[in-house]
């Protein structure tokens, strides 16, 4: 990094912060906070989506992927554009329907508060370990990297500048940020791709020289890594609960204008999600293939948890360099505000509301405000414990916590939408079953115990406990009270609930663009099959 690139650094800094904390004028109403008056358009939210989602430790942790196992961890992204339609056509009209600002919330509405208080703290643990402590972390790399800034300075850089407006800001701030970091994370991605490939001579020369497998994007069912298996039926479990029941995501929805705002928002979302394989995974590909005959740069990459950084050295010229890192930053921070701001107002919403209703709503901001200081301090803490479970690389480890909590909620979520006899006993039966078995096997996990339950492949195990829920659900379910059905009748499936004119503004061209999405995914499958 020369002087330019710390400019163009300093310039990104300068103008996200103007940007967030402009937007962070006038934030005394809780609904204005949280989810910006409702009142977004598509190209906003579908970017906030996108660019929330794709945090550093996606750069970070797809690159090394790449580096080490080659295409194979693109299905996750590839799968989250059918998980993203998922939540445009199906969950959204009746979030929508609904008007809660939380999922815990619509929990409570569809079942009871015990549920409602369950999602919210486990959400928030979730948080913690999965999403801001590993984006704190991953931040950290890059500035110890790519900026030569000591790891523990780098991680209270990364805190300081994004929780600045973020507290203040709220969801507003955020997304607006958001929409001028996807232009930074592509740009900055592609640029790197391009250099990379004309830096080892081609594409040709990466396939030529990448491990065994590396350019498959399914693998045999003894593979121990990914199984395809595991990739076709465990992986769209820990889909469902991301992207259509986690509220670190569906807040952005949810803050669309209505509902046909909010299709078209997960619609481009969704197209944004074919992206990742070409723009994150292929570098670290790249990046193997430039380690194998030049032995300062193998060196620098070690085991390939520092890819892109290095390869930002290596490869970009004066300037361009820090626009990358300006995208890698960027995605940083949208990530890591993207989380803490929905954190805040599970914490706020769901838990110090519920027990103080009457709260003024200047209060409730300041509330969330202060949760968001107390998740960063929380976060930092978790860093020393992630590390070590994190040896097999940052992607992998966030998928498969995610497998440990994902199942009970998934189901939770899309069994209630259509089977109205589901109750509250059945669906607090199978998260305290979940819970349990979750729980264990991180224990084991973080202690580094064998046996039959830590042996079994995280998304096979995803599987097995999402099945397990589900049978659980039903039976207890069905040998217990039925619910009230009046109260429920619009958090359930029904035709009706689907033909209003709010959800039909639109229709015909979203159909032919999800058609499109469908059709683009095979092909990336056939292509690299």
């Amino acid at each position: 990094m020369v002087t330019i690139d710390y400019i163009v650094v300093a310039i990104y800094f300068a103008l996200i912060l103007f940007v967030g904390l402009y937007s962070s004028r006038k934030k005394d109403d809780s609904s204005q906070y949280f989810l910006a008056n409702r009142n977004l358009g598509w190209f906003i939210v579908g970017a906030s989506l996108f660019a929330s989602n794709i945090g550093s430790e996606h750069l970070i942790g797809l690159a090394e992927s790449g580096f080490k196992r080659g295409l194979i961890e693109s299905q996750f992204e590839i799968l989250a554009a059918f998980m993203l339609l998922l939540l445009g056509w199906v969950f959204v009209p009746f979030y929508n329907k609904s008007g809660v600002i939380t999922m815990p919330e619509f929990l409570e509405k569809r079942f009871s508060s015990s549920a409602r208080m369950y999602l919210s703290v486990l959400s928030i643990f979730a948080y913690v370990i999965t999403k801001i402590s590993v984006t704190i972390f991953a931040g950290a790399i890059v500035f110890e990297s790519l900026l030569g800034i000591n790891f523990w300075l780098g991680a209270v850089i990364v805190v300081l500048v994004t929780g600045l407006y973020t507290v203040f800001g709220g969801l507003k701030a955020v997304v607006y940020t958001d929409a001028i970091q996807l232009f930074i994370i592509i740009g900055g991605s592609l640029m790197l791709t391009v250099f990379g490939l004309q830096e080892i001579g081609g594409w040709q020369q990466m396939v030529d020289t990448s491990r065994d497998g590396a350019m498959s994007l399914w693998r045999s069912a003894n593979d121990t890594d990914y199984p395809w298996t595991a990739i076709l039926f465990g992986a769209p479990i820990l889909g469902v609960w991301y992207w259509c029941t986690d509220q670190f995501i569906v807040q952005r929805a949810l803050a669309a204008r209505n509902i046909s705002t909010a299709r078209k928002a997960t619609i481009f979302a969704g197209f944004l999600k074919l992206t990742p394989m070409f723009l994150f995974v292929v570098p670290g590909m790249i990046a193997y293939t430039y380690s194998q005959t030049n032995l300062e740069f193998a060196n620098q990459i070690g085991d390939g948890a520092a890819a892109l950084p290095v390869m930002v050295q290596a490869m970009l010229p004066a300037g361009l360099r820090g626009l990358v890192a300006a995208g890698i930053l960027s995605a940083l921070m949208s990530s890591l505000s993207s989380v803490f701001n929905s954190c805040s107002t599970l914490i706020t919403v769901d838990i110090y509301k519920k027990y103080k209703p009457n709260t003024s709503e200047k209060k409730l901001v300041r509330v969330g405000q202060i949760a968001t200081l107390f998740l960063v301090a929380i976060g930092i803490l978790w860093i020393p414990f992630q590390e070590s479970l994190s040896a097999g690389g940052l992607f992998k480890y966030i998928q498969g916590i995610q497998a440990y909590v994902a199942p009970p909620i998934a189901a939770a979520f899309l069994l209630g939408l259509f089977i109205k006899r589901l109750n509250s006993q059945g669906v607090m039966t199978a998260f305290y079953t979940g819970a349990v078995l979750g729980v264990l096997r991180l224990v084991l996990e973080v202690y580094g115990i064998q046996n039959f339950i830590t042996n079994i492949h995280f998304l096979h195990f995803a599987l097995n406990l999402f099945i397990l829920c589900s049978v659980i659900m039903i039976i207890v379910s069905y040998l217990t009270k039925e619910p009230d059905y009046e109260k429920i009748k619009d958090l359930v499936y029904s035709k009706s609930a689907l033909q209003t004119d709010e959800v039909k503004n639109g229709i015909e061209t979203d159909k032919v663009l999800t058609v499109l999405i469908i059709i683009s995914v095979f092909v990336i499958w056939y292509v690299f099959r």
